[in-house]
């Protein structure tokens, strides 16, 4: 698999939540905070999209799809000037029988599907804190030609409740989710960090490297001849776009693998670290130890007591509430 493969891999979802909403007329609603990222398609009619306290206001038009992911209070509007109410009451005052959330009358009228995920907290950190706190892809772009049937089947599934709409929903907005990631990462200014590493056309193919042979014994030379580049080339660069030098990269990786199995797997301590590139379970235990600063054992006895392990990667899907 890819990296980004890897990271959604192990991305235990906890909830993914939907709702459609059909509002008329002037109004303005504010949802609050919070966790992760929040997602959303506009099906008809023009809406705005605001982060309270930011002085930037988005217009959003039918076909266009957006993430919010710093976790502050956010507003939608059709008109600028209507007085913001508290959207999480106005919807549950406002939710029909079909599942549906319909207010107002007269124009302009505007239909929107939405929801969020919310991650395991551990694995969030390599998606959530390098996304920048919108995106919006535009439904007239080049790089939202895969969205677009996704929208269509939001707008289908989103019309009334159906024989296990909750299942196609977690289902669908996981496609959403990474179409949307991936046209960020085609856009014209591609994201920072470990994200906007993916798409270097040198860099992105070392963590290819990387991820698909975790376990081999990776030199800095070996991986700058992998990707045609100088040892000193690809370290500079690497630094540049990821943050982190590639070794220090590659360990850390290693070790999120090593949590991730830990927490899942009943796999002895000499096992893991043969799986992820140690050759002893001491070298294993030391490394682990110095990041984490506690033993792998401790680690795998801490989160069967807080209940999260042994178990299998998978997603909890939620009773919905209610978002735009």
């Amino acid at each position: 698999m890819d990296p980004l493969s890897d990271v959604f891999a192990l991305l235990k979802v906890e909830s993914a939540l939907s709702a459609r909403v059909e509002a008329a007329g002037p109004w303005a609603l504010r949802f609050p905070a919070y966790r992760h990222v929040k997602f959303g398609g506009v099906i008809e009619g023009p809406r705005w999209l605001w982060i309270e306290g930011s002085s930037e206001q988005v217009k959003l038009n039918p076909g266009d799809f957006y993430l919010l992911t710093d976790g502050r209070p956010y507003c939608f509007a059709s008109d600028l000037a209507a007085p913001v109410l508290e959207g999480v009451e106005v919807m549950a005052a406002n939710l029909c029988d079909d599942g549906v959330v319909r207010f107002g009358a007269g124009q302009p009228h505007t239909i929107g599907a939405g929801g969020r995920f919310v991650f395991d907290q551990e694995m969030s950190g390599w998606l959530v804190d390098l996304l920048p706190p919108v995106i919006v892809i535009r439904g007239d772009s080049p790089q939202a030609r895969s969205l677009r049937p996704a929208l269509e089947l939001v707008q289908l599934e989103t019309k009334t409740i159906r024989p296990a709409a909750a299942v196609i929903a977690a289902s669908l907005a996981s496609i959403v989710l990474v179409n949307i990631l991936r046209a960020h990462l085609a856009s014209d200014v591609p994201p920072v960090g470990w994200l906007g590493a993916l798409g270097d056309p040198k860099i992105g193919e070392a963590l290819r490297y990387m991820h698909a042979e975790v376990q081999r014994n990776w030199k800095v030379a070996d991986l700058a001849t992998a990707v045609s580049m100088s040892r000193t080339s690809f370290s500079e660069r690497f630094r540049a776009k990821v943050g982190l030098p590639p070794l220090e990269y590659l360990t850390r990786w290693r070790m999120t693998l090593a949590r991730h199995v830990l927490r899942s797997d009943t796999d002895t301590l000499a096992t893991i670290a043969n799986k992820i590139g140690y050759d002893s379970e001491t070298a294993f235990g030391l490394a682990f130890k110095r990041m984490f600063n506690e033993s792998p054992g401790r680690y795998r006895a801490r989160m069967r007591v807080a209940g999260s392990g042994p178990s299998k990667p998978g997603s909890q899907i939620l009773a919905p509430t209610f978002e735009a």
